[in-house]
């Protein structure tokens, strides 16, 4: 899907365009040490592809309805993506959120608004019943984002997703249409939101800091 542009006070969420890969390709170059270890990377492969070359194909994917994938701006200054993927539609009816963004704006309350606002977008634009969003046990400040949202807790998948160079156990949270009628920015910005919903049982925590035996 293109052509998504969503708005709150001076945070705007819309679809990437060809337009912005070379202030993409320079966020992305200064936040290096910054977004490395959150990175998604291809088996067997080294190096990150062209910024240019992806936005073509997320745009393409986006066209068949696979991806909605966004760019966050904040007065007027890109500072982030994020990106809806994985759409399934019919009797699952679902999504999964990936975002980031630039290390000097984190911590502004920007990431959990633009992911509130893209899961709005999901369930009453997209026809999406659930979103997800995994996150490495390790990453604190993405753990704070859902805890923020009210996402509630799912499990832990072993080696779900492959970042920063090899399969990486992740925490997963989901939120559905039914638990946010009135709206997850709604109910972040009311201050209505439910933090225990992101609890991690201890079990998991622990399995996460256990490395998984691999035959």
């Amino acid at each position: 899907m293109l052509g998504v542009h969503l708005e709150y006070g001076d945070i705007v969420v819309r679809t990437v365009r060809l337009s912005d890969a070379a202030q993409l390709d320079r966020l992305l170059r200064d936040n290096r040490a910054w977004l490395q270890k959150w990175e998604a990377t291809l088996p067997g492969t080294s190096g990150l592809p062209r910024t240019r070359d992806v936005i073509r194909t997320l745009r393409s994917m986006a066209r068949d309805n696979q991806v909605v994938p966004c760019v966050i701006v904040v007065d007027s200054v890109l500072v982030g993506q994020i990106t809806l993927s994985g759409m399934s539609y019919g009797s699952l009816a679902s999504g999964a959120i990936g975002y980031w963004v630039s290390q000097d704006v984190a911590g502004r309350g920007i990431a959990p608004t633009a992911v509130a606002m893209l899961t709005d977008w999901s369930f009453t634009s997209g026809s999406l019943h659930r979103v997800e969003i995994a996150i490495r046990p390790e990453n604190a400040a993405s753990l704070r984002v859902v805890q923020k949202l009210g996402f509630r807790y799912e499990g832990l998948r072993r080696r779900y997703i492959h970042i920063d160079g090899d399969w990486r156990d992740h925490f997963t949270f989901a939120v559905t249409y039914d638990e946010s009628v009135s709206g997850v920015l709604n109910k972040f910005l009311r201050g209505r939101v439910n933090e225990r919903n992101a609890d991690i049982p201890e079990v998991d925590r622990v399995a996460a800091r256990t490395p998984l035996r691999l035959n």
